[in-house]
């Protein structure tokens, strides 16, 4: 897993690596590479920090489906493995568990406007997929009202091979610039094994604290997938050394190379009112 910002901050200390500051400064990756030849160029979309949140170790986003309403609860999404109780162990799904958590919610550029509360953790699991998703105590015509914000919109599609996309870190305050490499049938980490994972360029290397992060197309200004890890040590299939393992069992290890988990299918399992619906023909989710 990219690790929070804690594992980070000893790992800095040990090596004698830079301070932090340095690192949290704000700042963008190379520009991306070309979208896929096989797509339409539409106009591409300004991409910035609007609508991302800082957690207290990791980052997220304030998220919406194509079927919300503004009145609506809102809701935020980060990484399984970012949940506060810990992270969920092999086949475990935790739903509708109360939470008081908050979110700094932050502006176009990167700036900290206010403060937001959990509700509930809605739906967290490490299973096939590394997603937490948060319902709030404001809907997202307050959150709007109060500070400007609208949340980020999550693509019910699959993601296109050879996309221009951002990885966008709301608690570094860094936007990482790269394209969609690949899918990897399934990536291996430690205890944990996700499906139809995201594999990026190089060009981004995310770090301990963008866990969590949204991955936004660049042409549509979706999210279509959440930043959750990496290659670190050249390891095969350990903790923070994730393995691609192929439909044929052959395994893959890509030093250096980071990862996310889709999130298309998410928005067949939240029904009217942003309500959870893991019984839904089309949901895939992984059930308790």
């Amino acid at each position: 897993m990219n690790k929070p910002l804690l594992a980070t901050l000893a790992t800095l200390v040990i090596t004698g690596a830079g301070a932090a500051p340095a690192v949290a400064a704000p700042t963008t990756d190379a520009p991306a590479r070309a979208t896929a030849a096989t797509r339409t160029a539409p106009a591409i979309q300004a991409v910035g920090f609007a609508g991302t949140v800082s957690l207290s170790n990791c980052s997220g986003s304030v998220i919406r489906f194509p079927g919300s309403a503004d009145s609506d609860p809102a809701l935020v999404l980060t990484n399984g493995h970012c949940l506060e109780t810990g992270f969920p162990a092999p086949g475990e799904v935790v739903v509708d568990q109360a939470s008081s958590r908050s979110f700094g919610l932050l502006n176009s550029a990167g700036t900290r406007i206010g403060t937001l509360r959990a509700s509930k953790v809605a739906y967290s699991t490490m299973t096939d997929t590394d997603v937490t998703i948060y319902q709030l105590t404001r809907s997202y015509a307050q959150i709007k009202s109060s500070y400007g914000i609208n949340a980020l919109t999550m693509s019910d599609t699959h993601p296109v091979a050879g996309s221009a996309i951002k990885v966008v870190s709301g608690y570094w305050k860094r936007i990482y610039s790269c394209n969609v490499d690949g899918f990897v049938y399934r990536l291996k980490e430690g205890d944990w094994t996700w499906k139809d994972s995201v594999r990026y360029t190089s060009a981004c290397n995310t770090i301990g604290g963008t866990s969590g992060s949204p991955v936004v197309d660049v042409a549509t200004g979706k999210v279509v997938a959440v930043n959750n890890t990496g290659n670190e040590d050249g390891e095969s299939c350990t903790v923070n050394n994730p393995c691609e393992v192929d439909e044929n069992g052959n395994v893959t290890v890509r030093q250096g190379i980071n990862y996310a988990e889709e999130t298309y299918q998410i928005a067949a399992c939240f029904g009217a009112g942003n309500k959870l619906n893991l019984s839904a023909s089309d949901c895939t989710l992984p059930k308790p």
